[in-house]
This record gives structure tokens, sequence and C-alpha cells, in this order.
């Protein structure tokens, strides 16, 4: 239920009232396949803002300073560099196309003037050739000055001839107008013979982990010949396999201690100082399963799509189809918190199974405080929902809302009987718009939301 302010959801102990910011993207009906968001990722900072798409190529949004004489207008996002990340290629042995779609974006933090993001793609394919799942680490910086007056070549570019040179000049730095560079600095291949599914920068700044439907690799940032295999679920015969991995991350502080999450709904944390092999787990948290609800779609629905760590390392958070949970690490048997997403699809499953929604990968986010949490919906949904109060929200992002500072206002879907008049039918409810990407600005109450080719950015309103 949404709280006494009407539009949103209350988050680090007061009724947020969430209104439109920005709106990123072409109106147009038909959208073409390269143009859809397929990652979103704030910095450290959350001064910049990263977006993939399907079609490989990466978009960085940067914060505006400020304007004292508009208060109430805070920074807004404009683009800062884009730039292709990965191509598209053909396996001409296999006639397999390998797709360039950018799976995910992880910043690394900031050390100098620069940036650092690592990105990656991937297909969902069991056997390619070459370099199609590569992992690259890019650098973007910024030049505002050229050098001129060289010895050995003109202003053109063109070599001079050496014994035309009858004297030695200084070069000089000018002043130019400013142009950010994106160089790939680091290429990660050949590790992954599976679909790449995360990437996690661990605590410690130093190294990554990597990893795909069976395997989870260790990288260092500085050696891109060789990884360390640490987690290894491939059966001897693949007729044998039962699940996959679906996502893993590091812990935010202990720089040995990893998650990852399974296609049967289980989470396993493993330690690095036990073993090379993590193959054992640490702790292993699952849900037991209500007999009486199994049905057909059970171990379907129950596959956790996302799994994140909150920023003060206690807790985790999973998603599956039809809900999110928040796990204590010191409590293994079952979640402290389950909160429903989108419970009114229960009924909807079969029809989902058909047109394949059902498989659909949401992931999640938490806020800068860990006092709220995010994810997405279909019909251009997407839900928040917060701890301290247990309330929660649903919200739309639409160009119909976006007059600027404009509030959100709390959608509300029927399941069934009687409708009232600010009710939506989940019959009407449009499953080619969803809601699969979000991310929150690390330290303030600003969001991005990805629908379809379009980013939207909401801020809480400022009074």
């Amino acid at each position: 239920m949404a709280g006494p302010g009407g539009g949103g959801c209350p988050a680090g102990g007061h009724d947020l009232q969430w209104c439109f910011s920005q709106v990123k993207g072409a109106v147009d009906e038909d959208v073409a396949e390269a143009d859809i968001i397929s990652t979103v990722e704030f910095s450290y900072s959350g001064d910049l803002l990263a977006t993939g798409d399907k079609g490989g190529r990466v978009v960085i949004f940067q914060r505006e300073q400020e304007n004292k004489s508009r208060p109430h207008a805070r920074g807004e996002y404009n683009v800062y560099s884009t730039f292709q990340s990965h191509e598209p290629e053909f396996d001409y042995l296999k006639s397999l196309e390998i797709e360039e779609k950018i799976n995910k974006i992880r910043w690394l933090p900031q050390q100098n003037a620069a940036h650092f993001l690592l990105s990656t793609n991937g297909r969902f394919c069991f056997k390619l050739r070459g370099q199609d799942k590569t992992i690259k680490l890019w650098k973007i910086s910024e030049r505002d000055k050229r050098a001129e007056g060289y010895n050995l070549k003109d202003e053109d570019g063109r070599l001079r001839d050496p014994f035309r040179i009858t004297a030695l000049r200084v070069p000089i730095l000018k002043p130019m107008d400013l142009m950010v560079e994106a160089s790939p600095r680091r290429i990660f291949a050949n590790a992954h013979t599976y679909h790449i599914n995360s990437i996690s920068v661990n605590s410690d700044h130093e190294t990554y982990l990597s990893a795909d439907d069976l395997r989870i690799n260790l990288w260092h940032l500085e050696i891109t010949d060789r990884s360390f295999n640490i987690v290894d679920i491939k059966p001897v015969n693949m007729e044998e396999l039962t699940e996959v991995i679906t996502a893993a991350e590091f812990h935010p502080l202990q720089c040995n201690v990893f998650v990852y999450s399974s296609s049967k709904g289980t989470i396993r944390l493993c330690d690095m100082r036990s073993s090379a092999l993590c193959d054992r787990h640490s702790k292993f948290f699952e849900e037991p399963e209500d007999p009486s609800s199994r049905s057909f779609f059970s171990e379907i629905i129950s596959s956790i799509s996302d799994v994140k760590f909150s920023h003060s390392g206690r807790y985790m958070m999973t998603r599956d189809y039809l809900s999110v949970k928040v796990w204590d690490l010191n409590m293994e048997s079952r979640p402290v918190e389950t909160h429903q997403v989108h419970e009114y699809l229960r009924s909807k499953l079969c029809s989902l199974y058909e047109n394949d929604c059902i498989f659909d990968k949401f992931e999640c986010c938490w806020s800068g405080s860990d006092s709220a949490i995010m994810t997405g919906s279909y019909n251009n949904f997407f839900r928040m929902f917060d701890r301290n109060t247990r309330r929660d929200v649903t919200l739309e992002a639409s160009r119909e809302n976006s007059k600027p500072r404009a509030c959100l206002k709390p959608r509300k879907v029927c399941a069934g009987g009687k409708r009232r008049k600010d009710e939506m039918s989940v019959d009407s409810l449009d499953f080619n718009k969803k809601i699969l990407h979000t991310a929150w600005h690390p330290a303030e109450n600003v969001i991005a939301v990805a629908a379809t080719n379009n980013l939207y950015i909401f801020q809480d309103k400022v009074n």
C-alpha cells in the first residue's frame, strides 16, 4: 500500500513522493532490437550513469552541476560519451550469429581523473568459438588540449623530410574543445564457454569475478591471459545437469566472500579462504517449498534472476519471478522478508509460459541507505518496498507523466472480481512493456528505470 503521501514509497524514515525528472530515448512506436536497453548502472559517486543496449553500445550520462538560480531543479543527466563496446560476430563453421548485446556493466572506483568500467557481452548458446563472450575494461577520459609544433610532421599529420629540418622546435599544448575518449585498456577473453550472466568487482579493487551458466572465474584487472576457476558445477555427463548458475556477486566489504544463485532457487555463499575451488559452499540459503502450492511452474518461477548484497553487507536480496526476498547472512533457513511483486500473475502462469514471459529475468536494487528496494514488472510498472514501514507502491514509467517535476501516481492492479475506478485489470496489462533493469543512486533518492529503448530518471520531490 502506498503511504498517505500518495505518489511514492517511504524510504529513509520519511514518505517519498517520486517526481519525473528526465526521459532519454526515441519516441518511435517501432523500436529496433539493437536499441533496447539491456543494463543500467550508476557509478560509485552517482555522477555518471551508464547504459548498455542489445546493439553493443554503451551510453554514459554525466550529471550536470546544480544551477543556483534553479534550486529545485537538481542536476540533470546529459550524454557524456557513447561508444561501441562489442561488435556482432559470426561463427562460419557453425553458422551461428554471436550477439553483441551488453549483458552487464560494472564501474570501478575512481582513482584519478579518468573513469573505468567493465562491460561484457554473450548469448544463450552452448558451444561457440572465437572471442564471442568477452569482458572489456574501458577507460573514459577527457582531453581539452592538443600538442602543436612537432619536428617530424606537419600540422596536418604528414611526415616531413628529415633533411629539410633546419631547426628544432619545442611542441606546445594549445586549448581545444573538450573531447571525451573511450578506449579499451584490457580485453579478457577465452575463459567462458557459456552465457556470461554476471560480473562483480571485488572490494580489493584489484580482482573481479565473471559467472556463466556453469562456472565462475576470478580475474585480476591487470592480467588478461588467465583467470582462476573458483566454481565449476558442470557434470561429467551433461544429461545429468539439473541446475545452472543465474547470478553471482562479491561481498561489498569482505574480499574473500561471494555468493551465487541457481535456477533451483538456492543461494550459496562461498569463502575463498577455505579452498582454491569453492565447490563446497560455506552457507546454503533455501526456503522450503510448500507442497500444497507445488505446480508445473514451481521450478521455473523459483529460479533466481538476480542477487544483490546490501551496502552494509549484512543482508542480500534475491529476485525470482513473482517475489523479492531479503536474507540475513546469519540465517540460512528462510528469508527475513518476502515482498510479492506481482502475485496477481500467478493465475496467468500458463499464458505467460506460452508467450515465454515466464522466463524474463528481472533485476533488483537497494536504496543507498538499504531501507528500500526496487524491482520491475510488466506494463512499464516498477515496484518499491519500504523495509521499515512494510509499505509498498507500484509506479509507472510513462511519457504521459513526463512533465517536469510531475509527481507519479500509484498504480493498482485488480486480480479479479469487481474492479475499482482507479484500478487496472490484470487482463489489460501489456507484457511487451517490461521493466527488467533498474538502478538507484548510491547516495541520493534518484532512480533510473530502463523501459525498452527509453531510460527514465525519477527523483524525490524537493519541497
